[in-house]
């Protein structure tokens, strides 16, 4: 492995998926809330310049390949876990949380078994506007968790606020957001099945 800039910042947002969860280990809410979003919103941002300074500065190496895909997941599923525990099992959340993480299992045993092979099930653009759209439905929701506790909590506790505005904004629209991600994570996954699927029968 090559301790360039890109590759240290793959391997930092692999270490900050599980610390997303931890935050809620060790601090109260509405703490644990806001140190959440802050960490995933800035793992989220590496996942875009890790990408861009390897190509343009021609870092771009086999540990990164390996690991970028795997800090995204990380990050999505640990997250989605999270927000559905909080949540209090939502179905709203737990359908697209349960959907999206089905299909990152499922697309990864496909390039496992496929091995060699894999390398057909390369990134499309799909996969970059489904892995795009999970981190902002992940960070809105996010923020709505630490608007509501802030809110129940703090000193705008009574009536109506901005906060709690903001809470019902952030609720509806992360819901929404992620059920669109839910929806192209689902057609995404179907179109790696259909280009694997070839190299999956048996022969006659």
């Amino acid at each position: 492995m090559n301790w360039n800039i890109p590759n240290i910042l793959t391997l930092l947002r692999l270490l900050a998926a599980p610390s997303v969860a931890i935050m809620f280990l060790y601090f109260d809410r509405p703490w644990a809330d806001w140190f959440a979003l802050v960490l995933f919103i800035s793992a989220a941002v590496t996942d875009f310049v890790d990408g861009y300074l390897a190509r343009a500065w021609k870092q771009e190496s086999k540990f990164g390949a390996m690991m970028d895909p795997i800090a995204d997941k990380a990050m999505v599923v640990i997250a989605l876990v999270v927000i559905t525990g909080f949540s209090g099992m939502n179905p709203w959340i737990l359908m697209p949380a349960v959907l999206i993480i089905f299909r990152e299992v499922f697309v990864s045993g496909l390039r496992e078994f496929l091995g060699e092979t894999a390398g057909l099930l390369k990134v499309t653009p799909l996969a970059k506007w489904k892995t795009t759209m999970q981190m902002v439905a992940i960070a809105v929701l996010f923020a709505k968790g630490a608007f509501e506790h802030y809110l129940l909590d703090g000193p705008a506790a009574d009536g109506f606020s901005f906060l709690a505005l903001g809470a019902n904004v952030s609720w509806a629209a992360g819901i929404g957001f992620l059920w669109i991600a839910m929806i192209l994570t689902v057609l995404s996954g179907a179109d790696y099945f259909r280009k694997a699927l070839p190299y999956l029968r048996d022969p006659k």
